[in-house]
């Protein structure tokens, strides 16, 4: 009988557990912001990685959004894909970017909370939990 009681214990608290754990929903893709980035062209005006400015790492690439949630970076006739969301963390508008492991873009593969948003620009910020630096990003319409 303890053993039953202990596991139910352990089935409940891993529950409880589970629902503690919070997912990023995704927005309604006809949002704001969402309509702002697939519209134009875009590209890095401002990256802050902690505190270093490595804006020239993304010198020249030009930024797409699709509606079908692909983004697209080209620079002449190299082409960096990957994919785009939108969701809501603890009420925080969410981008959600992920580029893969390609370099540089591999940087900006991250959740970015929305600081400021307009027709053309987006000014994002994620603070990092393993390291807890903050990075900044800001892209403009071209």
């Amino acid at each position: 009988m303890k053993k039953v009681l202990k596991l139910a214990g352990i089935v409940g608290l891993f529950i409880l557990g589970l629902s503690a754990c919070q997912q990023i929903p995704n927005v309604t893709p006809t949002s704001g912001i969402a309509n702002r980035v697939r519209q134009g062209t875009w590209k890095v005006t401002m990256y802050n990685d902690s505190g270093k400015v490595e804006t020239y790492k993304f010198t020249g690439y030009e930024i797409t959004f699709s509606s079908n949630g692909a983004i697209a970076a080209v620079k002449g006739s190299s082409s960096i894909s990957g994919t785009w969301t939108l969701g809501n963390d603890d009420s925080e508008q969410k981008l959600i970017l992920n580029f893969g492991e390609v370099i540089p873009f591999d940087e900006l593969s991250d959740d970015w909370s929305v600081l400021e948003e307009s027709e053309t620009k987006i000014r994002l910020q994620d603070v990092s939990k393993g390291n807890g630096g903050t990075d900044l990003l800001t892209i403009e319409k071209i």
